[in-house]
């Protein structure tokens, strides 16, 4: 089979401008009909740069939407019983729509227990056990924000899913595992790959889908690209590289996303999709738009 030419980009950008300006226009109906805007709870555990520079984009991304913000710092020398409180108060504040706890948290701070503290109903991010449930299950709850921003991006370039082979590289429980469930749900056949996996460029060359979620630059060379792939490339390493080593693999692939522009904006306009969502839930509000383009696993 000859090798394709260079790939057609999917550009995240543009399509997350559309998913948050739909976002922006429920928000008007929404405070129109119920004099209550959505609002989003973030919680900062620690000073870490690049946390606190991608707390105060989603802050800023909300204000642009119409969504009110809410921000809880906590000092890195807080215990794990500390954030669990704080977050379980937030849970119960019925002015609160949607909690993101920017991760990672501190060695000290147990993330699961902070994940679990966060109420279902409000898990915008999707990093509960519960929505992950949702996700393998195919029942009501939220995505988590990448892989349902990827999820998107299939969608918007019209990639058929069902009946392919889907290689995800990387299964962490925020992104890798979930993505795969929700290409499974859409009746893909995935395969997962991690640093365990033997012949993992003999793997990645069977993928018609290849997810990158693994966190290592420019891991997946170009000659591991079966002609005529889609690549999603999720991984965001130091000089703006991915996980894929990205000219190579564009010489092979049919669709390929860039970093940065692919994956990660989706990940921003999920999130604020799903707490306009979740607002809408909760004042019992039913917005067409908003059932329609969410990545909930409703």
């Amino acid at each position: 089979m000859p090798l394709t030419t260079t790939a057609r980009l999917m550009d995240g950008t543009a399509l997350a401008a559309e998913v948050l300006a739909t976002a922006a226009r429920d928000t008007t109906a929404l405070t129109e009909q119920t004099g209550v805007a959505p609002c989003l709870a973030t919680v900062l555990v620690g000073d870490d740069p690049g946390s606190a520079t991608y707390v105060k984009m989603k802050q800023n991304r909300c204000a642009k939407a119409g969504i009110r913000s809410r921000h809880v710092a906590l000092p890195a020398t807080v215990s794990t019983a500390e954030v669990v409180d704080a977050v379980g108060r937030l849970s119960a504040d019925p002015e609160v729509h949607g909690i993101l706890v920017q991760h990672p948290a501190p060695p000290a701070v147990d993330e699961r227990a902070v994940f679990e503290a966060i109420d279902p109903r409000k898990d915008v991010d999707g990093v509960t056990l519960h929505s992950y449930a949702a996700m393998s299950f195919g029942l009501e709850g939220f995505a988590s924000c990448t892989p349902g921003g990827i999820m998107r991006l299939l969608d918007a370039y019209e990639v058929e899913l069902a009946g392919r082979q889907a290689v995800v590289v990387g299964r962490s429980p925020i992104l890798g595992k979930p993505v795969g469930m929700l290409l499974l749900g859409r009746d893909a056949t995935v395969t997962y790959c991690h640093s365990r996996t033997r012949d993992l460029p003999e793997i990645t060359r069977t993928a018609d889908v290849l997810v990158a979620a693994v966190g290592r630059p420019e891991l997946l060379r170009g000659g591991w690209i079966k002609p005529g792939a889609v690549v999603i490339d999720a991984g965001y390493n130091p000089g703006n590289v991915g996980d894929v080593e990205f000219d190579s693999a564009a010489r092979r692939a049919s669709l390929i996303t860039p970093v940065p522009g692919g994956v990660g904006p989706m990940t921003i306009a999920v999130l604020l999709e799903q707490t306009v969502l979740a607002a809408t839930r909760q004042l019992g509000v039913a917005l067409a738009s908003a059932a329609a383009g969410s990545q909930s696993t409703d």
